[in-house]
């Protein structure tokens, strides 16, 4: 494909750390397709902290060596955490904040600042937003659970 239309090919491989290690050894294998200087492709592998954790070891040395750069992303801190929120619910279309800082801070304590499951709860309680004359109505955090006020 490179050779015809100048094209790099990229493949994005998500949940990587679920990959056995005879997959693995394919994806080795891919990479070293004709053997020349060049790789045939660019490889992007996403996964969770055990992925690198199984490429450290030495018997996936020979993959590991074909990694170029390597990415991890880091935990917010709580105002991270709170501008996350705040720019993920300006994006999707509302015009104030809908969660308080108290529920922002109840967020943080529950993910450590992980944005997967900061997602997952500010998703699952967005839910229970309750819809005003005036459009969406702050959501406060109260005993484990989102409440509308």
């Amino acid at each position: 494909m490179r050779g015809i239309h100048r094209l790099q090919p990229v493949v994005i491989v998500d949940e990587a750390h679920l990959l056995d290690r005879e997959m693995l050894e394919e994806v080795r294998f891919l990479l070293n397709f004709k053997m020349d200087a060049q790789s045939p492709m660019a490889l992007i592998l996403v996964g969770q902290n055990e992925l690198w954790d199984r490429l450290n070891l030495q018997a996936y040395a020979a993959i590991r060596q074909r990694i170029d750069l390597q990415c991890k992303l880091s935990h917010y801190d709580r105002a991270q955490t709170g501008e996350y929120i705040r720019r993920h619910v300006t994006y999707a279309g509302a015009e104030h904040d809908i969660f308080t800082d108290g529920a922002i801070d109840d967020i943080y304590r529950f993910s450590s600042g992980t944005a997967r499951l900061i997602n997952k709860v500010c998703t699952t309680h967005s839910f229970t937003v309750h819809r005003t004359n005036t459009g969406l109505s702050m959501i406060i955090w109260s005993n484990g659970s989102f409440k509308g006020n």
